[in-house]
């Protein structure tokens, strides 16, 4: 049977400090429940003191969710936790996380005290949060720099205090994994009550290690491991929730670890959080990113056709991805080529083949990335098999107007035209185009790309729509960009 790792949670506490990433009480609540959907164990609700509005957000999420143990963030200080367990008071599972610097570099120069009033206040502090909760968490900030014999003696004393989590954080994001490994392993096997709690890994990402750290406590003894969805947090971010499930369940065999995050929900949980927090997710970034399941070069396109597993380890749909995308590019080769020619209607012989792919090639070297649109306009069947085609755009907009858009569609031929008011040309274009279409489709993802520089540079346009939780890509490129947009929606409302 594997060992169970607990997963933290702190999306809406560390990650939610990201500039640009605050959310309103509903929308917290909104992550709060896609997140107990997922799995995580503990869910790091909030600041309570930092605010009367992170404070309203904590009571208000305890009182939706069930499932996961609420924490709540503090500092050292009485009127933090005072504040956190009247917050946590309608929770099921109550955590209040306390703690304070350990590093020499924290107790001189920010705290400004001594070793010894530091193991005298994380005592005190453990001990009255445990009047309050049976659940107690305390991190020693900045662990990753601390000494080695004082953060010994400090997990020892909080421990003796009350302590039923210990937290080891990697605040700078400064460890290498060795380094950090080995720093569990030490408290591990050095700390005499070290049994009597749960040690847990929290790594920033600032030399790109967070996960890889994480993961190299576990292997030493940490049990709880700190994470956020899309790795979005402090500076560069925190481990990766996406990253460490799948590592966990990539190496089960040789881990022997589990963490029961349900790992279909990954991806529609990743989506939910940059939709509501405006952070976009790179798109090379693993599991979730745009590319994470994509092929651009021919010799791993070849080899994902003839079978997935020769460049992908993991399956897209075990993590709620849609599919692999095949990128046509002036890099494919012909097994692409043939396989995306196949996929809207054209089958074509070997002969054929070669002689398409020469077209191919040009097209590609002029449009840089070839879509379904484009393959059709070469096979000289530029609208068969599309229900919708964009036959009048025009859009009217500036500082002094509300944005409008007149948009004529040709369904199967039919034209109808519709107008439609917006926060901006985009949103107006696309609230027009909903009006003819009328699915009830949501806008995932929406991300603009230069294909080359300059002011009269073509456009490229990548839309992601879901409908009934089922997801579908538009593309779209132009020198107008609202046009292109037009493009893209239209592209992914035609997969429907």
């Amino acid at each position: 049977m594997s060992d169970k790792v607990f997963i933290f949670d702190t999306t809406l506490r560390d990650g939610e400090q990201v500039p640009g990433c605050q959310l309103n009480t509903i929308e917290k609540i909104e992550v709060a429940l896609a997140l107990e959907e997922l799995g995580v164990d503990i869910l790091e609700s909030g600041f309570p003191i930092s605010s009367p509005g992170d404070f309203n957000s904590v009571v208000e999420i305890t009182k939706n969710i069930s499932k996961p143990t609420i924490c709540a963030l503090t500092r050292a200080v009485a009127a933090d936790i005072d504040c956190a367990a009247e917050a946590l008071k309608y929770a099921k599972r109550a955590r209040i996380h306390t703690g304070i610097g350990s590093s020499d570099i924290h107790i001189k120069n920010k705290l400004k005290t001594t070793r010894e009033n530091i193991l005298e206040k994380a005592a005190w502090a453990a001990k009255y949060a445990r009047n309050y909760v049976d659940d107690v968490e305390f991190f020693c900030e900045d662990a990753g720099r601390a000494d080695l014999d004082f953060l010994a003696k400090m997990v020892e004393t909080v421990i003796a205090a009350g302590a039923t989590v210990v937290n080891i954080p990697d605040t700078t994001g400064y460890c290498l994994p060795e380094q950090y490994g080995a720093k569990i392993a030490y408290l591990m096997n050095n700390v005499p009550n070290i049994d009597k709690a749960i040690i847990s890994a929290h790594c920033h990402n600032d030399l790109g290690l967070a996960t890889a750290n994480s993961i190299a406590a576990i292997k030493n003894g940490a049990r709880q491991v700190e994470v956020t969805m899309n790795g979005i947090g402090e500076r560069a971010g925190n481990t990766s929730l996406e990253e460490v499930a799948m590592i966990l369940k990539s190496h089960e065999a040789n881990l022997n670890l589990d963490c029961g995050i349900n790992i279909k929900k990954i991806y529609p949980t990743s989506r939910l959080i940059t939709r509501l927090m405006r952070m976009p997710v790179q798109p090379n970034k693993a599991i979730v990113g745009r590319n994470a399941f994509s092929h651009s070069s021919g010799i791993h396109q070849d080899g994902v056709l003839k079978n997935r597993e020769n460049y992908e380890i993991i399956n897209p749909h075990d993590v709620g991805v849609p599919e692999s995308l095949i990128v046509l590019t002036a890099r494919s080769g012909r097994a692409a080529l043939k396989y995306r020619l196949e996929n809207i209607g054209f089958t074509i012989s070997q002969e054929e083949l070669d002689a398409t792919y020469k077209k191919f090639l040009d097209l590609a070297d002029q449009r840089k990335e070839i879509f379904d649109e484009d393959l059709l306009e070469m096979m000289g069947q530029s609208k068969e098999g599309r229900i919708y085609e964009i036959d009048y755009l025009e859009v009217h907009c500036g500082k002094r107007h509300q944005a409008t858009a007149t948009i004529a569609l040709l369904k199967n031929g039919k034209r109808t035209v519709e107008i439609a008011d917006g926060c901006g040309p985009v949103d107006a274009t696309m609230k027009a185009i909903d009006k003819i279409v009328q699915q009830p489709v949501r806008l995932e993802e929406y991300l603009v790309q230069a294909v080359t520089g300059g002011s009269d540079d073509t456009g490229k346009v990548h839309i992601q729509i879901s409908k009934d939780g089922v997801f579908y890509y538009g593309f779209g490129n132009d020198t107008d960009v609202i046009y292109a947009t037009a493009k893209a929606y239209i592209d992914a409302l035609n997969k429907l």
